[in-house]
């Protein structure tokens, strides 16, 4: 266990404060500003709204039809967790709990996706999607989205699998289990607090990625949520007010999910920490 000194502690306080100024302080003043009108807003951009306008969040759920939005993430973020949580639990227990040739090699390869940015590969992707008929479609940004996120869940996976005894792996084979019966009942039970981060880890960055929608989604009808909220970066002017509502009803399912969820998320990161 790692002890601090009353110095290190003042240290380790005072930089957890700063650090959660800067993470609330802003996510406030864009709460507080999407209940001003506008002129409100440049005038005392730092105080409570006099008179919460409720109103503005109706206009840009309406203007920048949110609701699509939201169907549409939830679609791309949905599928995209179920697609990462059983491919990565499927691979890291392959490559944990069974010995072949180029097994190392294998895993090493799906780390160098952590190396090596997506973004930087734009153009290829665009290409290879463009070719299979699969940009401008809510598929397309899945197959990236599980691309993207299947090297880190892999990672974490793996740790936490490599923790699980071999001996009880083995005892279910003389008991005559199949391979997917203990991937199903031994493995994934075992695993689930790593199981937890996984999947609000990649639900995470994909409702809140703005990139990938931007390059490939030129359908308003098939705008993920972050797409729909530029709608109010207007060429000569923003909507400020609007623009402020439209980011707040953006990230609350995000909050909603990880204040429901946090417990296990927390779990998760303890428990492999003590690993």
């Amino acid at each position: 266990m790692v002890r601090f000194t009353r110095i290190g502690k003042l240290f380790a306080y005072v930089f957890l404060t700063i650090y959660a100024l800067i993470i609330v302080v802003p996510f406030t003043m864009m709460v507080m500003n999407s209940f001003k009108s506008m002129r409100e807003l440049f005038l005392k951009p730092f105080s409570l709204p006099s008179a919460f306008k409720f109103d503005n969040f109706i206009k840009a759920w309406n203007f920048a039809n949110i609701g699509v939005g939201y169907r549409n993430s939830l679609i791309v973020a949905g599928t995209t967790v179920v697609i990462v949580v059983l491919l990565a639990s499927m691979f890291a227990y392959m490559v944990s709990k069974y010995d072949f040739s180029f097994r190392r090699g294998v895993f090493l390869y799906t780390m160098l996706g952590l190396a090596l940015p997506a973004r930087l590969a734009v153009i290829p992707i665009f290409i290879l999607l463009r070719n299979m008929n699969l940009t401008n479609s809510l598929t397309g940004l899945v197959l990236i989205y599980s691309s993207i996120n299947l090297p880190f869940s892999i990672f974490i996976l793996k740790n936490f699998i490599d923790a699980v005894p071999n001996e009880l792996c083995e005892a279910a084979r003389i008991d005559g289990a199949s391979v997917g019966y203990i991937y199903y009942k031994l493995i994934l039970p075992l695993t689930r607090p790593a199981l937890s981060i996984v999947a609000i880890v990649t639900f995470v960055n994909v409702w809140n990625d703005f990139f990938f929608p931007l390059i490939l989604i030129n359908d308003r009808s098939k705008a993920t949520i972050t797409l729909a909220v530029s709608m109010f970066f207007g060429e000569y002017s923003i909507q400020w007010p609007l623009l402020f509502a439209g980011l707040t009803l953006s990230i609350a399912p995000t909050v909603i999910l990880f204040l429901i969820f946090s417990r296990f998320f927390i779990a998760g990161m303890t428990q492999g920490a003590i690993k």
